[in-house]
């Protein structure tokens, strides 16, 4: 009684048109092409030398090194959504330039993609997920000015009310909670600003908020998370772990050092309604604060908790139902060779209503080999209402979900990393649910085009450096990975000139020691070149 046709044409059509609308943006932010920068970060090397208070002006289409780009005063691989952190060896997939005193960057994910849920409640559909984020950075008045837009034309390519995503669950349609299906994204999706500076020699200050943004609350979102980057779907348990991550109204303060990060939020803690194309604004009496520990460029590991005014609706259709939302996460990135990471993330979340309280688990891992095949999945198990799931009876009802897939990616196309896709998921219901759903395992699948920025080439610096009133950095004369060119190397003192020509390829690829050819006038020694 669920299942609906074949989507028209016209969703295909409109997944295309995204597609295109992504690689103009994109493309026009990029500087005139060189050659091509190797695609993967370099870890564990020291940081750069220091650079001049200001910057100087860097020629077009140079490469850059991102390592020191002052997003605050952390490398910029810890960005994810909001204020919330990834470990520091993390690839970013972007597209930069700069422009005068601005950096700007560009971000996005794009899937046209065909979905088929079995079952008495499955569905399927031909439409598009995606969004696109754009970002700008400056010094102002001794601290970083930061500027963010993110939008999705969800809207438009998910037809209803929303795209087929079994056990999944969360806000309203057409006046009846939605069930088995992950609803489109919001028009707005962030539309924030925020600012950092330093409060004493190795602590900094930030605040961060705007009209749609994210509060301190939950791990990072689930389209920015590095380990669900290349899976279409929203987890089930996303409304036990980041379903804030569009929030009409959120003002965030907070301080951090090197390795960890307080902060606290006031919010509107209302879920969006129906109309997404719109500012659900209301009053901000919500609250949640967080932790953040990072212990070694590869983990990230928060602790959150806030309290939601009206966050659900209620089964009447009256005012929404207060919750007391909790949760925990650990981010682990390993990146083992050129173009190759394993990224996981496993997060904890609970719930507590004032009639119940139920527990969400999740486990999501990405292994990708060369920038070019990925290997992606998702455990599950999430407790969830009768009213969740809307279904006769009372009570929690514990439902599990696997789910996972592959993508070839292709090579790289202006700056973008196209790629093909499947995936596969089975979704688990307790015996008293068998009715309703059919079966007590239901089987899905998708298949899928899909488009991101490609790589940046990039160097995190030494772990747990933060540098106090950081400035911009002359990215032009920095080793980006390979031996820098006689352009590059003008203006460099002669000792460094003569280190630049040295560096093996070997080296700039990330062997962090080398041993020059021997001399008649002094014994070689070894060096760190990284």
């Amino acid at each position: 009684m669920y299942r609906s046709s074949l989507a028209t044409p016209l969703a295909g059509t409109a997944g295309v048109s995204f597609f295109l609308i992504v690689s103009a943006a994109i493309v026009s932010a990029q500087a005139p092409k060189t050659k091509p920068a190797p695609e993967q970060h370099e870890h564990g090397a020291p940081s750069p030398p220091a650079q001049p208070a200001t910057p100087t002006p860097q020629p077009a289409g140079q490469p850059h090194d991102h390592t020191q780009m002052a997003h605050g005063a952390t490398s910029a691989t810890r960005d994810g959504s909001g204020t919330a952190w990834l470990p520091d060896a993390s690839p970013m997939y972007a597209v930069h330039r700069q422009r005068g005193a601005w950096e700007l960057m560009a971000h996005s994910n794009g899937f046209t993609q065909f979905l088929y849920d079995g079952g008495d409640r499955g569905t399927d559909q031909l439409g598009s997920i995606n969004w696109v984020m754009g970002m700008a950075h400056r010094t102002i008045r001794g601290g970083r000015l930061g500027l963010r837009g993110m939008v999705s034309l969800e809207p438009w390519t998910i037809r209803g009310c929303g795209y087929p995503d079994l056990l999944a669950t969360g806000e309203r349609c057409e006046g009846q909670p939605i069930h088995d299906r992950q609803h489109q994204h919001d028009l707005f999706m962030e539309v924030a600003a925020q600012y950092d500076r330093p409060l004493t020699s190795s602590i900094r200050w930030q605040v961060y908020g705007g009209p749609a943004a994210e509060p301190a609350l939950g791990p990072v979102a689930y389209p920015h998370r590095i380990s669900a980057m290349p899976n279409l779907l929203a987890p089930i348990a996303h409304h036990w772990l980041d379903a804030t991550h569009i929030t009409f109204g959120v003002v965030t303060g907070g301080v951090y050092g090197n390795r960890w990060k307080v902060e606290a939020s006031a919010f509107n803690g209302r879920e969006p309604d129906e109309e997404r194309t719109d500012f659900d604004l209301a009053a901000l009496d919500s609250v949640s604060g967080r932790l953040w520990f990072l212990p070694t460029a590869n983990l990230a590991m928060q602790v959150s908790a806030g309290q939601l005014t009206e966050a659900e609706p209620s089964e009447a259709g009256g005012p929404g139902i207060d919750v007391t939302r909790i949760t925990a996460s650990a981010t682990y990135h390993r990146a083992f060779r050129e173009g190759s990471i394993w990224a996981n993330t496993l997060a904890w979340g609970r719930n507590s209503e004032p009639e119940h309280a139920s527990n969400a688990l999740l486990l999501e891992t990405n292994l990708t080999f060369d920038e070019r095949d990925t290997w992606f999945g998702r455990l599950e198990v999430v407790g969830k209402s009768a009213h969740d799931l809307v279904v006769p009876g009372e009570g929690t009802f514990t439902v599990g979900k696997l789910q996972g897939g592959y993508i070839r990616y292709l090579s790289t196309w202006m700056g973008l990393k196209p790629g093909l896709g499947l995936s596969a998921s089975a979704g688990s219901v307790p015996t008293s649910l068998k009715q309703v759903y059919g079966s007590r395992v239901t089987v899905g699948f998708g298949v899928f085009a899909t488009l991101r920025p490609a790589t940046m080439a990039m160097r995190p610096p030494s772990f747990g450096a933060v540098t106090p009133g950081a400035a911009p950095m002359d990215h032009s004369k920095m080793n980006m990975g390979a031996p820098a060119s006689p352009a590059q190397r003008q203006g460099l003192p002669r000792e460094e000139q003569v280190e630049h020509r040295r560096v093996p390829r070997r080296a700039a690829r990330g062997c962090p020691l080398y041993r020059p050819k021997e001399s008649s006038t002094r014994s070689a020694q070894r060096q760190s070149i990284c």
